[in-house]
């Protein structure tokens, strides 16, 4: 679909149309869908679906019924690049996953989200002192130091010139 890098958002577009701006539209078909160029004074922006790619219909009532609930009741239609039956590269999204795919998925973020929240708790709960970074790089220079000279080489920061 040939439309404008610019993109707005639903809500955006409902604003302006509440606010009475003059917004226009027209409809473009690409392959066997719909999408939607916002005119709004000099600029012209596509309207994006919720991932910021453009929106599209693949049925031109559900587009019209969209566009009336929002209160633009006049648009004009490029049907040039409509083909219907024609079904454009498919883009992989999350569409292309199967249903026990996002599932996995689900749980393995659910799984991973208790994990890191216990850890989290874990570390406030700890009854340590807190350690500054300055001290924390001073004790690992240290324990490093040590673990050089029982490994037999130089120590850090000498040369043999």
């Amino acid at each position: 679909m040939l439309t404008p890098d610019k993109t707005i958002d639903h809500g955006t577009l409902r604003r302006l149309v509440e606010a009475g701006a003059p917004v226009g539209a027209e409809v473009v078909g690409s392959g066997s869908s719909w999408g939607i160029v916002i005119n709004y004074g000099r600029s012209s922006q596509t309207l994006a679906a919720t991932r910021g790619r453009p929106k599209t219909f693949r049925q031109f009532e559900t587009l019209a019924g969209y566009l009336k609930e929002l209160g633009i009741v006049e648009y004009r239609v490029n049907a040039a690049g409509f083909e219907p039956g024609v079904t454009q590269k498919q883009v992989p999204d999350r569409r292309s996953v199967t249903a026990s795919q996002r599932m996995k998925r689900a749980h393995e973020a659910a799984a991973y989200d208790t994990w890191f929240r216990e850890e989290v708790q874990a570390s406030i709960d700890d009854p340590q002192p807190s350690v500054s970074n300055d001290q924390a790089r001073t004790r690992m220079a240290a324990r490093r130091q040590t673990l050089l000279n029982k490994a037999g080489a130089k120590p850090a920061g000498k040369s043999s010139r």
